[in-house]
């Protein structure tokens, strides 16, 4: 029981001496810290003399690269801002004991920009904001312009590093209106003459012709019918006489036809857009075309035809609008073709296009195309020498002549527009009712009365007009 004892007391007495040493150790090792007692704020390139209450020994700062330090006495410091970013400065007393801890934030030189800002874009109500090493644009500009001058001179003073907040004021959407104008003229006049003759007798028979006339196949010339000249069916403008001689029997055709052409096409597209973002619009069809594959099969592809629009509107500054367009009227020209080894015939198209990028303020219109196309050609064929003969030269010689004008014109207009309520729209089919039975089958009607409920004319006879209204001159 002795042993006993001896042991446990020995036991607890290692174990409380142990304690004792860990314990001791454990109070030479002291961390000094300390709440940051401020903050200071210095711009990039910028000096602040700072002060301190108490004197101090030493002084450090966490990255010199952010800010650089020098002391002036035992109470005073002098901060330089070098780079955006955020560090700490620590101040020891004499004794070495923590006297404070300084966050330093270094920023972006604002009051400049804010300066420099005033001085470029006046009137705009732009704020300015530092954030970590970056600036914050926040407000309403009255452009994209402006939005984008006040941008570019944010990231002189702080690269990459511009946060924009900033919004676009006054109306931002545009509608454009294109108009394409064609006016195709073609006349073309042919004059063709031809002289035919034949003589029989006892011994004697034969016939001869001149000139390009056409005469109707298998006549008997030579006979007491040949008189009677036998012209085309399908002539159109043709004039023959024929006549007998005793044995002689001569037969004069005279053809004169003239072509008259007039073609008026009139398109005229509009489409609204939002500032900056493109918009298309497409009023046709498409056209399959047959294309072979690398297996030699036969896909179908499509190509589109009709009125195609393609525009973006900027608004540049207040009401000036920068538009980019690319306009096209096309339609399939069944007078040139293609055909393929498979029987396959293909279409060409008739295809005018503009594409141009322009300036105009709002309610203003370009001609931005014009084309004026005039095509003349004339051929003669004759006879050697009995063709130059006046007026009885026509009979042995074959005149044409053609001619077609065109003139294209695309003109558009711009518009800044703003939402309005559906009922003050029109339609076409707003004023349009379909016929009762009664007034298609008794009066021939294939349309009805007029219907404006619910039109713009409605809308505006429920306006009241009480009160003073119109236009006042004085």
């Amino acid at each position: 029981m002795k042993i006993d004892r001896f042991l446990k007391s020995a036991l607890v007495g290692f174990a409380v001496s142990v304690s004792a040493v860990s314990t001791g150790h454990a109070q030479t090792i002291s961390v000094m810290t300390g709440e940051t007692s401020q903050s200071l704020n210095v711009s990039m390139n910028r000096a602040v003399v700072v002060e301190s209450e108490v004197p101090f020994a030493e002084l450090s700062i966490a990255n010199p690269g952010i800010a650089d330090i020098s002391t002036l006495s035992d109470r005073t410091i002098y901060v330089l801002g070098r780079a955006p970013g955020r560090t700490t400065l620590t101040l020891l007393g004499p004794d070495g004991r923590l006297i404070t801890n300084v966050d330093v934030r270094v920023t972006p030189d604002v009051a400049e920009f804010k300066e420099r800002l005033r001085q470029i874009l006046p009137g705009e109500a732009i704020e300015v904001r530092t954030a970590n090493d970056g600036i914050v644009l926040s407000g309403t500009v009255s452009s994209i312009q402006k939005l984008d001058r006040a941008l570019d001179l944010a990231n002189r003073y702080a690269p990459d590093r511009v946060s924009n907040l900033m919004m676009v004021g006054g109306t931002q959407q545009v509608m454009l209106k294109v108009r394409f104008s064609e006016m195709e003229r073609s006349v073309a006049k042919g004059l063709n003459g031809g002289l035919a003759s034949t003589f029989a007798g006892n011994d004697v028979a034969g016939n001869a012709g001149l000139g390009a006339g056409q005469l109707v196949p298998d006549t008997t010339l030579g006979t007491d019918e040949a008189a009677e000249l036998l012209l085309a069916g399908e002539a159109v403008g043709q004039f023959g006489i024929g006549f007998n001689l005793g044995n002689v029997a001569i037969s004069a055709l005279l053809e004169a036809l003239e072509t008259k052409g007039l073609v008026r096409t009139l398109a005229e597209p509009n489409l609204v857009a939002l500032s900056g973002q493109e918009a298309r619009f497409l009023a046709g069809g498409e056209y399959p075309i047959p294309v072979q594959d690398d297996d030699g099969g036969i896909s179908v592809e499509y190509k589109p035809f009709g009125i195609e629009l393609r525009f973006t509107p900027r608004v540049v500054d207040g009401d000036l609008i920068n538009l980019q367009l690319n306009a096209a009227v096309s339609a399939i020209d069944e007078d040139t073709s293609v055909s393929t080894s498979e029987s396959i015939t293909i279409n060409a198209f008739r295809r005018r296009e503009t594409s141009t990028v322009v300036e105009m303020r709002d309610g203003e219109s370009f001609a931005i195309a014009g084309l004026i196309e005039d095509d003349f050609s004339d051929a003669i064929s004759q006879v050697p020498w009995l063709g130059d003969v006046p007026i009885l030269g026509a009979l042995f010689r074959s005149s044409s002549y053609q001619r077609r004008q065109s003139e294209l014109v695309v003109i558009i207009t711009a518009h800044l527009v703003t939402p309005t309520r559906g009922e003050a729209l029109a339609m076409p089919t707003d004023r349009v009712r379909i016929p009762t039975e009664n007034e298609l089958f008794l009066f021939g009607k294939t349309v009805g009365g007029e219907n404006i409920q619910g039109t713009p004319a409605a809308e505006v006879a429920k306006q009241d007009f009480t009160g003073s209204y119109g236009y006042v001159m004085e």
